[in-house]
């Protein structure tokens, strides 16, 4: 791990069963990405990795080339993103139909959750990094004409946000406050809540130029306000009067944890946090607190494949605006140059994209 990724030739997958091939047109660099090559072992030891060598990328789109014998509803042409969580069908959560709680519960082409996450990724050791991938049918989500591959390679971490605001409850009476709101994962979040109809949306970042540019998106509901200029929570109480009715925490793993405590303490009676963005470490919160305002302090990991498509629908429909993602779009063969260059990304609106080029 830490070294250059390399193009080598591997055999083509082919599909059995209810496995697919697809043709990957475009996958999405996550910022993530760079430190899980480098960092991961020291960062989250106990989370396996794929075996090397291995095929990384998370969120790839393409289309269908071909379909094993039990795939019932997608067909060869079909285009598609491709969730890469990959669960095992048999242990107690996935009979309950949890599966993103599923015991053995992976990421293709990324990283597992557990301790027997291995096997997943073994099973599907195909990422998007590359011409060809091997996927589960139930990992599908379809793509109508109106949603590019550049902007279908956006669904991991849009479809991350999405989760986090339905488990949230977000809807038409909501006030929703997201930290690090011009981030990756904090633009598609404020999207997100654009389209589930947030009347009032409040963000936070440091880069005022780049927050200026997100309340722009929608000025008469969209609020900003940069971390420089105070606490979070005196900011968010002084705009709502009361506190705010959903929290949600895109900050990352290398975050100060004072930006989460501060949006707890944004939160009204009742109020809900969901943290998405993997704030690490030992974060100390009043229970006592918690309990007689009758806060909720949950996490949530990913999205299924049902959520995503109704991400496309939201798209296709016009309420979920894909058009402020900038593609910025590197063949396969200049992929380091891609992990690099998301250092200097313009926030959550540039979107870097692989795209093979060798078919």
């Amino acid at each position: 791990m830490g070294e250059p990724m390399v193009l080598e030739q591997v055999p083509k997958p082919t599909a059995a069963g209810s496995d697919v091939v697809v043709r990957v047109e475009a996958c999405n660099i996550v910022p993530n990405l760079a430190n899980i090559l480098a960092n991961w072992t020291t960062w989250f030891p106990q989370n396996p990795l794929p075996e090397l060598p291995a095929i990384f990328g998370l969120d790839p789109a393409g289309v269908v080339v071909e379909v094993g014998e039990d795939v019932h509803d997608f067909g060869v042409g079909d285009r598609v993103y491709v969730n890469p969580g990959r669960y095992c069908g048999g242990c107690d959560a996935c009979r309950r139909g949890e599966h993103i709680d599923c015991e053995s519960y992976a990421f293709a082409g990324y990283f597992g959750f557990t301790a027997t996450a291995s096997r997943m990724l073994r099973r599907y050791p195909y990422g998007g990094l590359a011409e060809y991938m091997l996927a589960p049918e139930y990992s599908l989500v379809r793509l109508p004409e109106s949603i590019s591959f550049e902007h279908g390679a956006r669904f991991g971490y849009l479809g991350t946000g999405y989760s986090g605001l339905r488990k949230a409850g977000v809807g038409t009476d909501t006030t929703v406050l997201i930290n690090g709101i011009s981030g990756t994962l904090g633009l598609g979040i404020a999207l997100l809540a654009l389209a589930k109809g947030a009347p009032r949306i409040l963000g936070t970042g440091r880069n005022r130029e780049l927050l200026a540019r997100v309340k722009a998106l929608a000025p008469s509901r969209i609020e900003t306000h940069s971390l420089l200029d105070g606490p979070v929570d005196t900011w968010a109480r002084s705009v709502t009067g009361r506190g705010v009715d959903v929290y949600i925490d895109a900050l990352g793993p290398g975050a100060p944890h004072e930006g989460l405590m501060q949006g707890m303490a944004s939160l009204r009676r009742g109020g809900r946090a969901v943290n998405i963005g993997a704030t690490a470490g030992m974060v100390p919160f009043d229970v006592h607190h918690m309990m007689d305002q009758q806060l909720t302090f949950r996490g949530s990991v990913w999205f299924t494949a049902g959520e995503g498509q109704q991400m496309a629908e939201l798209a296709d429909r016009g309420l979920l605006d894909l058009s402020v993602f900038e593609n910025v779009v590197y063949p396969l063969e200049k992929v380091n140059d891609a992990i690099s260059g998301v250092a200097d990304r313009q926030g959550g609106f540039s979107n870097f994209i692989i795209k093979p080029t060798a078919y």
